[in-house]
């Protein structure tokens, strides 16, 4: 029989009190509103060791598994859409380095992550390709001891507000199929030559800066490489099966918060002299939405549960990101027709949760790039 340990149920305790006691719907409409990064509150979700709390001891890290990083994630996406996706993203794509870079690499970035002190962000796509390009327009060459990086790379996350970022790029021109050439280099978002492009404001997720890069002869170490020249490729395959069951996470919450609200408001509001709760189309609805959240983490457990195991089953990632993010999109919609005109008033929160799903459903692949993972997975790529 499933259950969490005593010492994962005292981590969903600790995450789910801090974000009720540091989490304010004001202060969450105002940081969405101005597109500002809640840096008080990540800097005590820091202090309290919940960023990174997947990360070696060594490096800085709790050295605990993907399942209580997700626990923690889910708790804080529960009691805010906006603040928990901001807070869950401060370190995004540093797994990269936790899994692959040199321990240089890590003792010299990680601790800052963990501690509050420093934002990662993943320089993955770019704007003719895709997230997954075939080939890659940004390049790097070694010269002299240092990578020369020239290219563009667009929408990346905390792009502009990073401390460091996480580069996919060319680093064979030659080499064919074009992905075999493709490496992973850590740049230090303070080198000169890089231009940063605001892409704007988002639909959701706008505590969290999203912007274009363009590398132009940026010159980093050689030994900023993250793990082995051309395995860029096989890395973020690996680090986007962690960071679907990521996405889950958030999205389960998400789904979890919309439901409560949905809860406390038909009970309180009367129509035709009778509680909205008390109609039985409310009810089935409600039963519904739990339902769908339930499934939803389990699975999402499930899949954290496998990668802390050292097994890898992408399938089932991707059946977990798809699952909770359909989850959270239906139910933040069942939330906004159930508060009726009221769903759409900022003040009572659904319809930012509804964004912020909306914003989830999208992360790491749509659900057609989902479907197509695990239809490879069930009957083979050929």
């Amino acid at each position: 029989m499933f259950e969490l340990s005593k010492s994962q149920k005292q981590i969903v305790k600790a995450a789910r009190d801090f974000a009720k006691g540091e989490f304010d719907k004001d202060l969450a409409y105002e940081l969405e509103k101005s597109r500002t990064f809640p840096i008080q509150v990540w800097e005590k979700a820091a202090d309290l060791g919940f960023i990174g709390i997947h990360y070696p001891e060594d490096h800085g890290g709790g050295g605990l598994g993907l399942l209580e990083n997700v626990l923690i994630t889910e708790e804080l996406c529960h009691q805010d859409s906006a603040l928990g996706y901001a807070i869950s993203h401060a370190g995004f794509a540093s797994e990269c380095l936790a899994l692959f870079a040199s321990d240089e690499i890590k003792s010299r970035v990680l601790p800052q992550i963990a501690e509050g002190k420093a934002l990662s962000g993943a320089a993955f796509s770019e704007t003719q390709l895709g997230a997954i390009p075939l080939a890659l327009q940004t390049s790097a060459v070694e010269q002299n001891g240092k990578w020369v990086i020239n290219g563009e790379k667009t929408y990346v996350i905390n792009g502009g507000a990073a401390n460091y970022y996480i580069l996919l790029c060319q680093t064979d021109l030659s080499v064919e199929p074009a992905d075999k050439g493709r490496s992973l280099i850590l740049v230090e978002a303070d080198s000169p030559g890089i231009k940063v492009v605001d892409c704007g404001k988002n639909l959701g997720g706008n505590m969290v800066n999203t912007a274009d890069l363009i590398f132009e002869n940026v010159r980093v170490p050689a030994s900023n490489l993250i793990g082995k020249i051309g395995k860029g490729t096989d890395y973020i395959q690996r680090y986007f099966d962690d960071s679907r069951i990521m996405d889950a996470a958030q999205a389960v919450g998400i789904a979890a918060g919309a439901l409560d609200r949905t809860l406390e408001y038909t009970k309180g509001r009367v129509q035709f002299n009778r509680r909205i709760i008390d109609f039985q189309v409310t009810r089935h609805k409600i039963a519904e939405m739990a339902t769908q959240i339930e499934l939803s983490r389990i699975i999402t457990y499930k899949a954290a549960w496998i990668r802390d195991n050292g097994k890898t089953d992408s399938k089932l990632c991707s059946m977990a990101k798809m699952t909770a993010a359909q989850t959270a999109v239906n139910a933040c919609n069942h939330a906004i027709q159930m508060f009726g005109g009221y769903g759409y008033m900022t003040e009572y929160e659904v319809e930012r949760f509804y964004r912020d799903a909306r914003m989830i459903e999208n992360s790491s692949g749509n659900n057609h790039i989902q479907k197509d993972i695990i239809a490879a997975g069930i009957v083979g790529k050929n």
